[in-house]
């Protein structure tokens, strides 16, 4: 077995448990840090910018969604660890996604999408279940990642049927919205 997950037979509820309340910390921080950014700015020095930024965060968020088709063919064909690999690589993913966002939201001005009409009701309504989704998703990921690392792999599984396809939507969702706003970045 891979160094760090535990055997199927090795259940430890008493270590997730712990896992968990570090999941709601870090939920909580992050939280905090996303709507903190909206009232927070952080002045870049004169000639630093951070709009190179958005590109990379959301290819980080369309890898970890890749990452996750790839976990789930790899669950779908029995390849236990690749399937951890895989969950691993999206998890990280994940977290520079939300490191770059972050940084980039708390230095940087928002940018309005500009367009009009059936394309501004879409983009409009993308991205208001992105963003819930996202806030949702965010402990739920943790735990469903907890329960497997702690051996209790039937909770995992019943988890994972139902956050699987909300972080993957969550994750294919976030870049189609910056490709969408992409043509009124500033130059």
């Amino acid at each position: 077995m891979d160094a760090g997950y535990p055997s199927v037979q090795e259940r430890r509820p008493e270590l997730a448990k712990k896992l968990n309340k570090w999941a709601w910390a870090i939920t909580v921080f992050i939280t905090v840090a996303v709507v903190g950014m909206q009232k927070i700015v952080i002045p870049l020095p004169e000639g630093v910018s951070f709009l190179w930024l958005p590109p990379v965060y959301s290819t980080l968020n369309a890898l970890a969604g890749v990452c996750l088709l790839f976990s789930l063919y790899f669950i779908k064909q029995g390849d236990i660890v690749n399937h951890k690999k895989a969950n691993v690589l999206a998890l990280l993913l994940s977290v520079l996604f939300i490191l770059g966002y972050v940084a980039y939201h708390m230095t940087t001005a928002s940018t309005k999408f500009g367009g009009e009409g059936a394309a501004r009701t879409f983009y409009l309504i993308l991205l208001a279940t992105h963003v819930i989704l996202a806030a949702i998703s965010l402990p739920l990921i943790l735990f469903t990642f907890i329960k497997s690392y702690t051996g209790l792999i039937v909770e995992h599984k019943k988890m994972a049927r139902w956050v699987y396809p909300i972080w993957l939507y969550v994750c294919l969702t976030g870049p189609i919205c910056y490709l969408m706003l992409r043509p009124y970045y500033p130059s």
